[in-house]
């Protein structure tokens, strides 16, 4: 009768236990009230001496069948190792797996994966046999560590105990092979899981995740597409998220608006993790103006939904919309988080206001909120934009004792940092350092932005021969890492400022085989502008023909490359058709204009675009507008016309203006207004060596010796040097540099001796040296054998040894090339059954069977 009251006043003898001494109670109480206590106390406890104190006292009485509830006392305060060390004696059954299952899913939920898989490997080694709860938790770490081999192996133990009919577990091995970006195994996952019938809505969920989290869009959207279809499943806000995802990573508006359609249909937009899915979508899409609509129907917002809109209106460039939000963030005091002040410093920095990110970043800490490795990425970014190496630096400085110098430190982030690093400092013009971070990391270690990031750098800054090599060296077999599209347009602006056409070619290859063009316009810009650079204009002209998406870019860099070869009409073909599919020119397009005018001769053409720039196309001409008018008429020896035009010029006339008169002069051996464009441009500062070169020419042409050892002495005291002329040919073996009177090559005596004989051939048919442009201090023969030194004759004639008959010659010079230099070339092509191709500071010039494509204008 009294075990009877007890079970029926069990409550009201629990709360007199808690009220009366633990101690007594043990004492006093008989053995049978004991044990019906016992449970519910221990489920009642919280404080680990309590726990302690009970398992004293079960251990003492004998109740060796209280284990179980006493496992769950110690979980309760946290004492995982004292409940672990209970359960491992424990007869292995299929009710205390629940344990088990419970230390896993607690570490799960704590982060603390690889303690998951030691419980795991604990389980195996003491008997017990996971089940259908065990195997999603476990799987669950290995994705979360994307240790494919782990959870490879777990896969396979799922198998051996028989659950690869449970959808549950098979949906979590789904989930695995897609946190381990093994795409294919987490498709034949899913396919069996449809094989055998038992598949689900969290089925097709985690397959589209597996392909939207690897980056493969397209093939998420076609399973989406293929879910659609199965009306046994319905999709819901998990599986929307993950669709809108993958739209905005590739900017499907369509695609993202049908999604949109059945989300409202289905009243799924009203979750607010769809919602901020929509804005993201079409932020991304770049239609800010929809990402708008669908934030203000968001009938609840959260922080995510603000930094959507934020982020979007700033990578969108509509920078003073992200403030407005940003500052009504402020105004309504909704949180901010650091991805709110991170999307701003990005704006910032992405549209070159690099101070301005900087001064954002100082009221971000101002306001206590601390700083991520994107916040450091997009500050080290600003500082590059801005050119500020001092700020670069302190920020230097933040993330070595903030992130590169951590114990345990997250390799991904590492690399992030390194990147940055590598970007700010070559930027800032300091390739030395920027080397230095790049060579920090291992070979193995490097991202292809971390290759990008420094080949760039090197391109950038005309060091285009590091570019070469390092893009080399990443594609080498100890090194390779497959380039993006990023990466072969700094290699192509490299092979663009050597002139390289050769690799040139083999990069174009690699386009073509990879499809880059077909990714993003500016691949097929660079192509154009490197064959343009190189001397194939004709092959430019086919990579514009071929391109499906043209931009600005693309129509100005043919403009300008058919202006560098003097082919003027087809420039002017090309701008007539950029106006005919109604893509306006702006003030960029007529610089090139009107310099491929002024290097074709075409003075009409040149006058009328220039008088029409502001009526009919409403561009202002700038300086460098009238720089190039002033060009056109130098050239055509219209120098008083010139001189007119710049003192009539609206704004003070720059440096570049009175060089352009100056070369008008040495052309038209003008002294006069070339002594006053000379005399303007020492008032201005500038401290070109081209501008003393130039009135030292013009007064040489004049026999005004006296003059030219003035300027020779002028530039000896202001410090000014004379660049060495240099010039380099592509050949089979590489390219070839040669300086005045160069001596080093191995085939040195050969290239004298067939220079010499050229020479010889050439002067029968009516060659004569030009001694003006040899120095006036020595005598006549000696002249004639300085000028046979020049750098470009050498490159000739170490080409027409190495070349076979009747290929292109392609010589680059550093300089512009010497009227000397130019007449013995044309001549040669008279001799030879090569094409000449001469680049030099200015144009191209073609050289075929005695006579060049620049028609004397140069």
């Amino acid at each position: 009768m009294a075990l009877f009251l007890i079970r029926q006043n069990l409550n009201q003898v629990v709360k007199f236990v808690t009220d009366f001494s633990l101690r007594a109670f043990f004492f006093t109480t008989p053995t049978t009230t004991f044990h019906l206590v016992t449970t519910r106390l221990l489920k009642e406890c919280k404080s680990l001496d309590c726990a302690k104190f009970f398992h004293q006292q079960i251990l003492v009485q004998g109740l060796g069948h209280h284990v179980t509830d006493l496992i769950g006392a110690y979980m309760a305060c946290n004492a995982h190792t004292h409940a672990v060390v209970l359960l491992e004696p424990l007869e292995p059954s299929p009710f205390s797996v629940f344990w088990w299952n419970q230390f896993i899913r607690r570490a799960v939920g704590s982060g603390l994966l690889n303690e998951v898989l030691g419980l795991y490997q604990r389980m195996h080694r003491l008997g017990w046999r996971p089940d259908e709860y065990t195997f999603p938790f476990v799987l669950k770490a290995c994705g979360e560590l994307s240790s494919f081999r782990l959870g490879a192996s777990v896969h396979a133990a799922v198998c051996a105990n028989g659950f690869e009919g449970n959808v549950f577990v098979c949906n979590a091995v789904v989930t695995m092979y897609g946190r381990c970006g093994a795409r294919d195994d987490a498709r034949k996952m899913f396919e069996e899981v449809l094989k055998r019938g038992i598949g689900d809505v969290v089925s097709w969920n985690s397959i589209v995740a597996a392909y939207s989290q690897n980056g493969d869009s397209g093939n998420a959207l076609r399973m989406f597409g293929r879910m659609m279809k199965d009306r046994s499943v319905r999709p819901d806000a998990f599986g929307l998220v993950n669709v809108f995802s993958a739209c905005g990573s590739i900017g499907v508006l369509m695609w993202g608006k049908q999604v949109h359609g059945f989300a409202v249909r289905s009243c799924l937009h009203e979750d607010v993790f769809v919602g901020n899915a929509i804005v993201d979508m079409y932020a991304k899409c770049e239609m800010m103006d929809e990402a708008k609509k669908g934030f203000e129907q968001m009938k609840v917002k959260d922080v995510v939904s603000w930094n959507a809109m934020v982020t979007g209106y700033s990578q969108a460039g509509r920078f003073e919309d992200a403030i407005r939000l940003f500052e009504k963030m402020r105004t309504e005091k909704i949180e901010m988080n650091v991805v709110t002040w991170t999307a701003v410093i990005a704006g910032l920095a992405q549209r070159g206001l690099g101070y301005e990110s900087l001064n954002m970043f100082r009221k971000m800490q101002a306001s206590g909120v601390d700083l991520n490795v994107a916040t450091l990425v997009s500050l080290l970014s600003g500082c590059a934009s801005a050119g500020a190496l001092l700020q670069g630096k302190e920020i230097h400085c933040y993330a070595i004792k903030r992130v590169l110098n951590l114990d345990g430190k997250d390799a991904e982030e590492d690399i992030l940092i390194i990147n940055g690093l590598i970007n700010m400092y070559a930027k800032c013009k300091h390739l030395k350092v920027a080397r230095m971070m790049f060579d920090l990391k291992e070979p193995k270690g490097r991202h292809v932005v971390t290759w990008t990031a420094m080949i760039g750098g090197y391109a950038q800054h005309g060091e285009a021969n590091d570019a070469l090599a390092l893009f080399s060296q990443m594609l080498g077999r100890d090194n390779y890492k497959k380039p993006n599209a990023f990466t072969i347009s700094c290699a192509l602006m490299a092979c663009a400022h050597l002139g390289a056409l050769r690799l040139g070619n083999q990069i174009h290859a690699c386009v073509i085989r990879n499809q880059y063009d077909s990714m993003t316009p500016f691949v097929s810009n660079c192509l154009i502008d490197m064959y343009c650079k190189s001397g194939d204009v004709d092959i430019a002209q086919a990579v514009f023909d071929k391109m499906q998406q043209r931009n600005f870019v693309s129509w100005t860099s043919l403009i300008a490359g058919y202006g560098m070869h003097g082919r003027g009409k087809e420039a002017l073909r090309v701008f007539d058709e950029m106006n005919r599919v109604g893509l306006a020119a702006d003030s960029v397009t007529f610089v090139v204009l009107l310099y491929a005018c002024s290097h074709s001769g075409m003075i009409d053409e040149g006058m009328k675009y220039f008088n029409g720039m502001s009526k009919g196309y409403g561009v202002t001409p700038g300086a460098e507008h009238y720089a190039c008018m002033v060009d056109l008429l130098g050239r055509a020896g219209r120098l008083g016309e010139a001189l007119e035009l710049i003192k009539g010029m609206p704004m003070e006339p720059t440096p570049i203006v009175w060089y352009s008169l100056l070369g008008g002069c040495r052309i038209h051996a003008h002294v006069e207004i070339g002594e006053y464009a000379a005399n303007k441009l020492l008032e201005l500062g500038s401290q070109n060596d081209g501008s003393y070169i130039l009135l030292s020419n013009i007064y040489a042409n004049a026999r005004r010796w006296k003059d030219v050892a003035r300027i020779r002495s002028l530039m000896k005291h202001t410090g000014v040097k004379k660049r060495p002329g240099c010039s380099w040919v592509q050949v089979k073996e590489g390219t070839i540099t040669f300086f005045v009177g160069d001596r080093r090559h191995p085939q040195s005596q050969q290239i004298y001796e067939t220079l010499g004989s050229l020479i010889e051939r050439i002067k029968v048919i009516g060659y004569v040296p030009d001694t003006s442009f040899a120095l006036h201090d020595v005598g006549d023969e000696e002249k004639g054998y300085l000028l046979f030194e020049h750098s470009e004759k050498l490159a000739l004639a170490y080409a027409i040894l190495a070349s076979p008959p009747g290929t292109p010659i392609r010589i680059s010079k550093n300089l512009r090339v010497c009227g000397d230099c130019h007449s013995a070339i044309t001549y040669i092509s008279m001799i030879v059954e090569h094409e000449i191709i001469l680049r030099d500071s200015s144009r191209f010039h073609h050289f075929k069977k005695g006579s060049c494509s620049c028609r004397g204008y140069w």
